[in-house]
């Protein structure tokens, strides 16, 4: 009984907060829990070129950090999820290193492809029915058009990096267990992972983009992989206003497989 006492004093505290900060994130997360969207929504959106979240340029903060991603590497492979027609992915691929997506919208790849005035083949890809490869012919870059939950390592392979810029505050919140262990199968043991999260009051907006807390990131990830915070910038525009948030944080976070 002393012995349990004992082990009481000792990890109670630690027990407790650790109950705590449960309570706390499944509290910040509760407002969105349910919300869900399906591929369809997203593929509707880029019909009507309701698409406010791509970007012309390349995005800054990968700018700001692309030296921690490729860490002095050449030829990297890059893996871009929920890729869109980002344009990030023809600057890293003019950088020599290869660059591989998944996008749902078939419309969304033709014009990357277009508007960065690249050929490409088209082939099926075997493994996963109806699903299409879209292959530039001038630059290394292959780009999946299938649902990104029935994409793995099995069929292009692990990678040495991955640019996550709207990808995880675009799935449904139920799913990101789901996606994070997709994520960690795609890592090579070299891979630099670099995720852009929002934060913001989940209670005035129901997303997407979604809110991410970091302590959940710490729960998807921290298991097999090292976590660190690499930029905090204030990220709230007129757009954002008009959903409704008072404030909006952009965080930029590394993840690196751990160490055997």
């Amino acid at each position: 009984m002393r012995d349990s006492g004992l082990l009481l004093k000792v990890f109670g505290p630690l027990l407790s907060r650790a109950v705590v900060g449960w309570v706390n994130t499944t509290g910040m997360l509760a407002p969105q829990a349910d919300q869900a969207m399906a591929l369809g929504d997203w593929q509707e959106r880029w019909q009507e070129d309701r698409i406010g979240f791509h970007q012309p340029h390349v995005h800054k903060m990968l700018e700001k950090n692309i030296d921690k991603v490729i860490s002095g590497r050449t030829g990297v492979r890059v893996f871009f999820p929920l890729c869109g027609k980002a344009v990030d992915m023809k600057w890293l691929a003019d950088m020599g290193h290869s660059v591989v997506g998944v996008e749902i919208s078939e419309k969304a790849i033709k014009q990357f492809f277009a508007e960065n005035n690249l050929t490409y083949s088209e082939e099926p890809v075997p493994a996963i029915p109806g699903a299409k490869v879209y292959k530039g012919s001038e630059r290394n870059i292959s780009l999946y058009q299938c649902d990104l939950f029935k994409f793995s390592s099995a069929i292009d392979g692990q990678f040495g990096a991955i640019w996550d810029r709207g990808s995880l505050v675009a799935i449904n919140p139920r799913d990101r267990e789901t996606y994070a262990a997709l994520i960690i199968s795609l890592m090579a043991k070299d891979c630099r992972y670099l995720l852009d999260t929002l934060l913001y009051n989940a209670e005035l907006y129901t997303g997407p983009p979604f809110f991410v807390p970091d302590e959940q990131l710490a729960t998807l990830f921290g298991k097999s992989c090292d976590l660190e915070l690499l930029q905090s910038a204030d990220a709230l525009t007129e757009r954002h206003r008009g959903w409704g948030l008072d404030s909006l944080t952009e965080n930029i976070h590394i993840i690196t497989p751990k160490s055997i």
